[in-house]
């Protein structure tokens, strides 16, 4: 009995039309990581149809594999190109995000062989010191244009780094950085604010919005109300249910002992399947309207709950991630980002589209 992961792209376009209607330049998808674990050619293609016409995901290689499922759009590669990609950029008509003059000088390079002008996103550096234009390399920029022939500068890019922590003082100082870096550009197109930074308000709008996050139901205020919709639920039939004696114990290492006579539900859920070790003994999931912790230690396959003086059976099902309990709480459970439990969920679920 196989865990079923519902994924609502209803609610994906739900979000990103709220998002859009914050935000008065375009709006993009961010579906680098398969869509944060979800499906790129599935998000992709509801938010196509949606009438999004602006991508970005991570590598080359995903935006090769999506470009026959969104045609006639931009698709941006925000981690730039390599010499041996260049060809792949110019072939499936990509637009590479350069952060560096060594990847400027590779993608004028394929301008030169093709004999065409090619697109090109730069980001700069504006204080994640992670991507990106130094202030040397603009440097190098102004004094000579020439490094720039051959390339259509289609937007000038940079990324917040602490756009979920509204009063944080780095968000000023990198909008500033911003502005006085455009100025070197100008009437060159900008995009600045991912899911966090479209509620930091109207000075980092820009020309192109990013969200990724807050597309699949992750909260972009942390500490307020989630102004996005739920996009997924996880549900795991009960395999066995083992009656356990007060003292007896539970999983590997026996570091979980019961205190009273319990109850004990088996799922084959576990961190092969993105369901993290770390969750051992933290966790909780949900028996219809009743929360059940998580018992011992996750193990590959298997994760245990106490459904201690509930009506559970096999092939009942606990809801691991869903209404009430959806990432962003497991990963506090977890001690990680809504993030990590996203992209980490496996590829052993079967999967249902709701909206597809």
């Amino acid at each position: 009995m196989t865990a079923l992961l519902e994924i609502n792209l209803d609610a994906v376009v739900w979000n990103w039309r709220a998002l859009a209607a914050m935000h008065t330049g375009a709006t993009a998808g961010v579906i680098k990581a398969n869509a944060y674990g979800l499906g790129a050619a599935q998000v992709g293609r509801k938010l196509l149809a949606a009438g999004c016409k602006h991508f970005f995901l991570a590598h080359v290689a995903e935006a090769v594999a999506l470009r026959p499922v969104l045609p006639g759009v931009m698709l941006a590669v925000l981690n730039g190109l390599l010499p041996e990609e260049a060809g792949d950029c110019y072939a499936q008509d990509l637009v590479p995000v350069l952060g560096s003059l060594h990847e400027i000088g590779w993608w004028r390079a394929e301008a030169v062989r093709r004999g065409k002008i090619l697109p090109a996103i730069l980001q700069v550096d504006t204080g994640m010191a992670r991507l990106g234009l130094s202030a040397a390399d603009l440097a190098a920029l102004r004094e000579d244009p020439t490094l720039l022939e051959g390339l259509r500068l289609e937007y000038i890019l940079t990324h917040l780094s602490s756009s979920d922590i509204p009063e944080s003082p780095v968000n000023q100082r990198q909008a500033q950085k911003f502005i006085e870096v455009m100025k070197q550009f100008p009437g060159v197109k900008t995009s600045f604010a991912n899911s966090s930074g479209m509620f930091l308000g109207a000075e980092f709008g820009s020309d192109l919005a990013r969200p990724g996050a807050g597309l699949y139901g992750l909260n972009p205020t942390p500490g307020r109300a989630n102004p996005t919709r739920d996009v997924v639920r996880l549900t795991a039939p009960i395999l066995e249910i083992h009656e356990v004696e007060a003292g007896g114990a539970v999983g590997y290492g026996g570091d979980w002992v019961a205190k009273r006579p319990s109850r004990i539900a088996t799922v084959g859920v576990g961190y092969a399947d993105g369901y993290l070790r770390s969750l051992s003994n933290a966790a909780t999931a949900h028996f219809d309207d009743t929360i059940v912790p998580l018992v011992g230690r996750v193990s590959m396959d298997l994760t245990t709950f106490d459904v201690t003086g509930l009506r559970a059976s096999p092939g009942d099902a606990l809801c691991l991630i869903g209404p009430g309990h959806g990432p962003d709480a497991l990963a506090r459970e977890a001690g990680t980002n809504g993030y990590e439990i996203l992209t980490s969920l496996g590829r052993r679920y079967r999967r249902r589209y709701i909206g597809a």
